[in-house]
């Protein structure tokens, strides 16, 4: 495999498997009707290609970065993608107060990216 796809594949498979996720934890607050039991079942059913991807991504990454590079910049990942969802999905105002405190976790994750 090329060292250019060893480098961006898996983190578009840590952006993919975030949007995954964040459908599975999230995305049965839009229908709280929803009866419990079948909101629980529908997220399990969203987090199987969540972990599809993450795990491959994560194999596949850590021959180019470190375990703690991988899950600091999945971190970052889930940041971003949640704070996307919130607004468009369910349609919650960014505080810019969340964007200051993500931005501080972002800042934390790029200190273990880029100081090695």
């Amino acid at each position: 495999m090329s060292p250019l796809v060893l480098k961006i594949a898996p983190w578009l498979m840590l952006v993919a498997s975030n949007v995954f996720m964040t459908f599975a934890w999230y995305g049965h607050l839009k229908h709280k009707s929803l009866a419990l039991p079948v909101a629980i079942l529908s997220s399990w059913m969203i987090a199987l290609p969540e972990y599809m991807l993450a795990v491959p991504a994560n194999r596949l990454g850590s021959s180019m970065y470190s375990t703690a590079q991988l899950k600091t910049g999945q971190e970052a990942i889930t940041l971003i993608v949640f704070t996307l969802f919130s607004f468009f999905y369910l349609g919650e105002a960014i505080k810019w107060t969340t964007l200051v405190g993500f931005g501080l976790i972002v800042c934390g994750a790029a200190m273990v990216f880029f100081f090695k």
